[in-house]
């Protein structure tokens, strides 16, 4: 062989190396990535029901049911333009209210959302960049505008 051949084998050795390296980083990311939807993404695009997803947008007021069970939640999500139920068996964050940003982490099965985890958002001007995002595409949120029912940051005004 000569120089030059030697030279494309361990170019196309190399980018061969790499691309399996490659597939092999997304093949093990596969399963723990979880992808964020607001309720009008998921009425169009269906996911697997056996996949993990993030759902965001703001409690739908009136809409907190106590379930049967003990600590079964149910209540609807929107982001002004679709309207998602979800269904919690858990503890909710002290800061879950009505009208309020949330994004929920489980599984949509039967046009129901099985969350197994609530996130809420910390103070009331925040709103997750995800839901804030799908939220302003929709035209129904604006910088420096609270969601409707959010009350007034207490403390430190003059």
């Amino acid at each position: 062989m000569t120089r030059k051949n030697q030279r494309i084998a361990l170019i196309v050795g190399g980018l061969a190396f790499l691309g399996i390296a490659a597939g092999l980083v997304l093949t093990a990311f596969e399963d723990s990535v979880v992808f964020f939807f607001s309720p009008t993404d998921l009425q169009a695009k269906p996911v697997d029901p056996e996949r993990r997803i993030r759902v965001g947008g703001l409690v739908e007021s009136g809409s907190v049911e106590r379930g049967p069970a003990d600590a079964e939640i149910r209540f609807n999500v929107t982001d002004g333009n679709t309207t998602l139920t979800v269904r919690y068996v858990g503890i909710l964050p002290d800061l879950f209210r009505e009208g309020q940003g949330i994004v929920a982490q489980g599984r949509l099965q039967n046009a129901v959302f099985q969350a197994d985890e609530v996130l809420a958002k910390h103070d009331e001007t925040y709103m997750p960049k995800e839901v804030a995002d799908a939220l302003k595409a929709q035209g129904h949120w604006k910088e420096g505008e609270m969601p409707s029912g959010a009350a007034p940051k207490a403390g430190g005004g003059s």
